[in-house]
């Protein structure tokens, strides 16, 4: 005979079970990383898994297929892209006096305006007011990256990163059922069937945020690449990959792109036709981006707020380096399930709805008579 277990007591059980693991996730954060980022390729890549088993492949050999060609095509574009990247960032560094200058000229006439219209006291409260802001973001911005790069384990997670998370990724894909299984047997049947509903709104959250938005951003990538460097800019491919990267934070990446490349557009430019060529290379990119990438590709189901993506980046990257910004935006999605799920049950509650919904005896009374 099973005996039952009080509500109080499965509460402290599993308080006591997401303490343990969380602790162990902050005490190996420095060694996670491999695995973290094998299981990220593991999710991103199944579904390609299904379909190549469902053509007749074995699960083994669809998954060595298919990470084998992940890798080859990895390999190429590095050796084509490193070159030209290390080319333009010598370009850059070479140019950077001149660049400097001609921004200094275009940007003094309007500093001579400003200076006209206003007093010189205000000219300094406003430049000192600029570069305090400047320098707080610039200081956050310093602050998440020297936390992200620091520590002893940074050449091991590198190291690791190429050798190990394949491994870990082959694995995981190829016993991604099993895994599946595993996790789904000690789901306690008093709320298997809860848990299955708030499993499966993260998994369309997840699937339409990480495989959708990753393929939008290697398409920006591309796309603004070829763009810039079509339009004359001498950085356009290191720029075009960084914007491209950087746009699954939502308009960080976008408008990052754009004012650097305009900035380094009038340094390097002397006539305004290159920088409309750039605004031009953006204003297309929004527009497929808006219209045809992120409709067909990411949908309307993820449920991120954009406030909330862009916390969850930084307060990931802050706390835990780069493996806090590679779980960041799963653990946010998890954490939004489960308060919308608290929530429904909060609206549904006694506590919440009160007495309100009970019958007076007022009204008791009435409908006896009637």
């Amino acid at each position: 005979m099973i005996k039952s277990i009080s509500t109080k007591k499965k509460v402290l059980f599993w308080l006591i079970s997401i303490g343990v693991v969380l602790s162990l996730f902050v005490l190996l954060s420095g060694i996670l990383l491999p695995f973290v980022a094998g299981l990220v390729l593991a999710y991103f890549f199944d579904p390609v898994v299904e379909k190549l088993e469902a053509k007749g492949l074995s699960r083994t050999i669809a998954t060595l297929l298919l990470l084998t060609g992940f890798l080859v095509v990895a390999i190429i574009g590095l050796a084509v892209l490193t070159p030209i990247i290390q080319h333009q960032i010598v370009v850059f560094a070479e140019k950077l006096p001149i660049y400097t200058a001609n921004l200094l000229a275009w940007a003094e006439p309007h500093f001579n305006k400003l200076n006209a219209m206003i007093s010189p006291e205000q000219v300094t409260s406003i430049k000192s007011s600029v570069l305090s802001y400047i320098g707080d973001a610039a200081g956050l911005i310093i602050t998440v990256f020297k936390t992200i790069l620091s520590g002893g384990v940074v050449f091991f997670n590198i190291v690791a990163l190429v050798v190990i998370t394949p491994v870990v990724s082959f694995y995981i894909l190829r016993d991604w059922k099993g895994i599946k299984a595993f996790f789904e047997s000690i789901v306690p049947a008093y709320f298997k069937k809860s848990v299955d509903e708030q499993v499966g709104e993260i998994n369309t959250i997840l699937s339409g945020f990480i495989r959708g938005q990753a393929t939008v951003c290697f398409c920006l990538a591309i796309f603004y690449s070829i763009g810039l460097t079509l339009a004359g800019l001498d950085t356009g491919v290191v720029i075009g990959i960084i914007t491209g990267t950087l746009s699954f934070i939502p308009y960080v990446g976008v408008w990052s792109g754009f004012i650097v490349s305009i900035l380094l557009g009038a340094a390097q430019f002397s006539d305004p036709t290159h920088l409309l060529w750039i605004v031009a290379v953006f204003a297309i990119g929004q527009v497929v981006e808006g219209y045809i990438l992120t409709p067909n590709l990411v949908g309307n189901k993820t449920r991120l707020h954009p406030v909330w993506i862009i916390f969850a980046l930084l307060a990931g990257g802050y706390l835990f380096g780069f493996l806090g910004v590679l779980v960041a935006v799963p653990v946010a999605a998890v954490i939004g399930v489960l308060v919308r799920f608290s929530l429904r049950q909060y609206h549904q509650s006694a506590f919440y709805i009160g007495f309100s919904a009970k019958p007076t005896p007022a009204k008791m009374k009435v409908k006896a008579k009637k």
